[in-house]
């Protein structure tokens, strides 16, 4: 390995941890705001080897488990069990947990971020309407392969802590989604798989 090698590396490092800092004490949950800010705190200039996300989340866990031991994996889980509650009750459209409450790396802002296949994306609104549950509207962007998709995401609260629905058509369920075209394929996970998450937290809360 160079010497330059070793000071991208090591700025790399620098970078993730400083990142991964920022995340943790300012609840940012946004990654690429979280790099910006780490470059302007740390001082660096010029063409950076940047790190990914992947390497934020190692340093975040890593910063929750040594300086945030008693608050964080309380927090976690009581985000965890509320979205296993509106997933629930969301049944019928198929709910899958995604994001920051999945990975266990939610900090004190995070939404839970739950992706939905309904039949008709309409069906939704209807039965949030039906419930009198208000929430906001939004569009965004997902990627399967290089193929765009315009979805509705509906944001609302859920047991005091903000949920975000992306709202995908039935057939999208068994694609490979992405946030970008160039981003890595989300990660999520069906009811059951939450059960079974919440159920090792409510078994070790008992022993």
């Amino acid at each position: 390995m160079t010497r330059k090698s070793l000071r991208q590396g090591s700025t790399r490092e620098r970078i993730a941890a400083a990142a991964a800092r920022i995340m943790a004490e300012d609840g940012i949950e946004d990654f690429a705001l979280a790099k910006r800010k780490a470059v302007r705190q740390l001082g660096l200039q010029g063409r950076l080897a940047l790190p990914g996300n992947d390497e934020i989340e190692s340093q975040l866990r890593a910063y929750r488990s040594l300086y945030q031991a008693d608050e964080h994996p309380a927090r976690v889980a009581a985000l965890q069990r509320a979205a296993l509650d509106a997933m629930h009750a969301l049944e019928r459209f198929r709910p899958y947990l995604t994001g920051p409450v999945l990975k266990g790396i939610a900090g004190p802002y995070a939404e839970i971020e739950l992706q939905l296949f309904p039949q008709s994306p309409k069906e939704v609104e209807l039965y949030l309407l039906d419930q009198g549950v208000p929430y906001d509207t939004r569009e965004a962007k997902r990627y399967s392969g290089d193929r765009e998709r315009a979805i509705a995401v509906l944001v609302l609260e859920w047991q005091g802590a903000p949920l975000k629905l992306s709202v995908f058509d039935s057939r999208d369920e068994r694609l490979a989604l992405k946030t970008s075209v160039a981003g890595r394929v989300t990660e999520r996970a069906g009811l059951a798989e939450v059960g079974a998450i919440v159920a090792r937290l409510d078994d070790a809360a008992a022993s």
